[in-house]
């Protein structure tokens, strides 16, 4: 091999730690500056030149420059500051990057960019060389329509599927050789794109209907023909498509919507570890959700469906929902609301004064929510005067105020914490500081996704499961719910991000168990928790 191709080729480069024996065989000497460095003083002085960026989005771009260079380095290094490279890596950082890609653009991380103006034969050609000989087992895709928070950023949403993957290895060790970010590019109706010369992406509208469905079954036709074993992860694609496409393909394949199951997983988990905190009953709760879009649907879904699995029947379940969006409380009689939406949208006859429920304020006084989850993007809506209502008709309000970025958040966690008089139970959608309120310390939990996807996708693969179901979902769920301490007061309800591996981990482990149960497996599986360890790729130099 061409000694210049190991040194540009990420996966093999080894920068200064190739070692003489090394450098000699692969024709390297003198490519390299002549000290043989070790991981651990790679590491040292990487981290050392990251600490001297001055802005967050300047530390991002340092990051991908080593992640581009070499990936031993950049993983080992994340493992160490997980904390502190989450929000750089992820969000909230993420989305200045996906709002500048393609002013920023440097190169493409890997990623395939399959085009709807493309024919059929050119979708797996280009997957083909994507993959340049490697065995893909996981793939994130997006279209970009709906980046929450920020919406529709075509081809810049590219940024958003090497970052998932990023967290998927980071926290739970899936081998970053075996994994594709995909952009599905059918066009753009974002108006500012469309005028930047710039842009990267194709500059013409949004493709809909019978020729974007096409696209789409081609593309999951060839990745499948290519990659037998393949999971497949679908991220921020619009209201519209959304679901369409998961229900499409999850009686078909092993498939996987972050923002409809990954974010009612996580939701799940934390309503299970605040009522392991007010020893309150999951089948009492009342559940408010301010946000009806992919993200809140699909949230408001998987509580459901817990609740039926906690032996209420669809229609008693059904009465303990409420959805209210930008027209207020959704009834059944809105010609606009989507299928998931219309099975929770109440009659207006349940309501002496429906006409007057058109706004969070009023719905939260007629139907005293135990529960309040936040998809909005609406910053502030959850306001002192609503978050008292809710308090005074429940002991132990359950609030979670989910948009982001930050400046999207419905609520500021130190406010519900005094609003409620530290009864509050409270998850943020971004990082959060404690709050200390009459000398009570208060952890705030992140219900941020990468809790829960990370280890769901390695528990997935290492059981070799032909389907991901709400029985592995479940699973998923309730482990991480079980992981909080509710004896401590202040308690978080999920845990803290600075053990992402741990229970990334213990997420996979349930996960597989409940595949190999249900006798999903592809492959025969003796010992599954040695199934999911022999899976985890570690950051060396081999």
């Amino acid at each position: 091999m061409n000694p210049q191709t190991i040194l540009n080729d990420p996966f093999l480069n080894k920068g200064t730690a190739f070692t003489a024996a090394e450098r000699q065989e692969l024709g390297l000497t003198g490519l390299v500056p002549p000290q043989i460095q070790t991981l651990a003083q790679q590491v040292e002085q990487t981290y050392a030149q990251y600490q001297t960026k001055s802005s967050d989005l300047e530390k991002r771009l340092f990051l991908m420059a080593i992640f581009n260079t070499n990936r031993v380095l950049f993983y080992k290094l994340f493992s160490q500051h997980v904390v502190e490279f989450m929000p750089i890596v992820y969000d909230p950082t993420i989305a200045d990057t996906i709002e500048n890609y393609s002013e920023l653009y440097v190169q493409s991380q890997g990623a395939a960019f399959l085009s709807i103006d493309e024919d059929d034969a050119t979708i797996k050609e280009t997957l083909r060389h994507a993959a340049a000989g490697r065995d893909i087992k996981l793939i994130v895709v997006t279209d970009a329509e709906g980046i929450l928070g920020i919406g529709d950023w075509g081809t810049n949403g590219v940024d958003i599927a090497v970052g998932k993957l990023m967290v998927y290895t980071a926290a739970a060790g899936i081998d970053p050789s075996t994994v594709l970010p995909v952009v599905l590019d059918a066009g753009t109706n974002n108006q500012k794109l469309m005028a930047d010369p710039l842009y990267l992406g194709n500059q013409h509208e949004r493709i809909r209907g019978q020729r974007y469905d096409d696209f789409v079954d081609h593309f999951v036709a060839a990745a499948e023909d290519l990659f037998p074993e393949l999971y497949l992860h679908w991220e921020d694609f619009g209201r519209s498509n959304a679901a369409n496409i998961l229900n499409r393909y999850q009686d078909k394949i092993t498939t996987f919507n972050d923002d409809i199951q990954g974010t009612g997983i996580i939701v799940l988990a934390g309503i299970l570890g605040a009522l392991q905190i007010s020893q309150q009953k999951f089948t009492d709760q009342v559940y408010l959700s301010f946000g009806a879009g992919t993200a809140g649907a699909g949230i408001t879904s998987r509580i459901f469906d817990e609740m039926v699995e906690a032996g209420l029947t669809p229609d008693e379940a059904r009465r303990h929902f409420y959805l209210v969006d930008k027209q207020g409380l959704l009834f059944s009689d809105d010609p606009t609301l989507t299928p998931e939406q219309k099975l929770f949208a109440r009659q207006r006859s349940e309501f002496t004064n429906a006409a007057e429920l058109t706004n969070l304020a009023a719905v939260v006084k007629a139907v005293q929510p135990t529960i309040l989850v936040g998809t909005s993007t609406q910053p502030g809506a959850f306001t002192e005067t609503i978050v008292k209502e809710m308090a005074a008709h429940t002991d132990r309000p359950i609030i979670f105020p989910l948009s982001n970025p930050t400046k999207l958040a419905e609520a500021k966690a130190a406010d519900l914490i005094a609003w409620t008089d530290g009864r509050a139970l409270v998850a943020t959608g971004i990082p959060a500081a404690d709050v200390t309120y009459k000398g009570v310390t208060y952890q705030i939990g992140q219900a941020n996704n990468a809790l829960v996807y990370p280890g769901l996708g390695l528990g997935t693969l290492a059981a070799t499961a032909t389907r991901l179901n709400d029985t592995m979902i479940s699973a998923a769920a309730h482990s991480l719910g079980g992981i909080v301490d509710a004896s401590q007061p202040g308690a978080a309800v999920l845990p803290p991000v600075s053990k992402l591996a741990e229970f990334s981990q213990t997420v996979a482990t349930a996960v597989a168990h409940s595949a190999v149960a249900q006798q999903l497996n592809r492959q025969p599986i003796t010992d599954v928790d040695a199934a999911v360890t022999n899976l985890k790729w570690v950051p060396e130099y081999k």
